[in-house]
């Protein structure tokens, strides 16, 4: 029953993001254009569509091949720390996998780019929910052990509550230090949370 539950659940999160991905690139893209056209006018020289791609293609597989040798550093830390499994999978491993989009915010929020550096910091997540758990899922078929999507109520509950707060500061389409400092304190209180969060 469970496994069922989350399969479809799988599934109907794929189609979403599918769905996501015709709606950013085919119907909707002028609407993450950004100022390309603004750098295109100005006569700034672009890449191709070629060179964008292979760019692209180059980084993600140094991103993901930094991200692996980082998160296999963290597990013998962890052990030798007595850290829970779910305090480095939900803290240290999203920390440290997602480096470079944290970075990336950061560097275009200094830019005072702040449309950016939220679209890329709650697509990031949102390709985590929406892409990688559904595919883990499917992936997980193949082993013959189905993973499901089951969380615990706190794991809910902290979800529930970092979306609440990401929306809360921006709602009104203006952001401050100190919305950035409460934001930092949301995630520091469910770090400590899901560290002493029994095994």
């Amino acid at each position: 029953m469970e496994r069922e539950l989350s399969l479809e659940i799988a599934v109907i999160l794929f189609i979403i993001y599918i769905l996501n991905l015709v709606f950013s690139l085919k119907t909707h893209h002028h609407l993450f254009s950004g100022d390309a056209k603004v750098m295109h006018e100005a006569g700034e020289k672009t890449w191709s569509r070629r060179r964008s791609i292979w760019v692209l293609a180059g980084v993600t597989i140094a991103v993901a091949v930094m991200s692996e040798v980082l998160v296999g550093a963290i597990e013998p830390a962890a052990k030798q720390l007595g850290l829970t499994q779910v305090f480095v999978g939900v803290i240290l491993v999203a920390l440290v996998g997602n480096a470079a989009e944290h970075s990336t915010a950061v560097l275009v929020a200094m830019k005072n780019k702040m449309d950016l550096a939220l679209g890329i910091a709650v697509g990031s997540s949102l390709q985590i929910a929406l892409f990688v758990a559904p595919v883990l899922v499917f992936a997980s078929y193949l082993f013959g052990e189905p993973l499901d999507l089951i969380f615990t109520p706190f794991e809910v509950a902290s979800v529930t509550i970092a979306v609440l707060a990401v929306g809360y500061v921006s709602s009104d389409g203006e952001s401050n230090w100190m919305e950035g400092v409460m934001l930092l304190g949301v995630y520091l209180i469910l770090a400590i949370a899901f560290y002493f969060l029994p095994a």
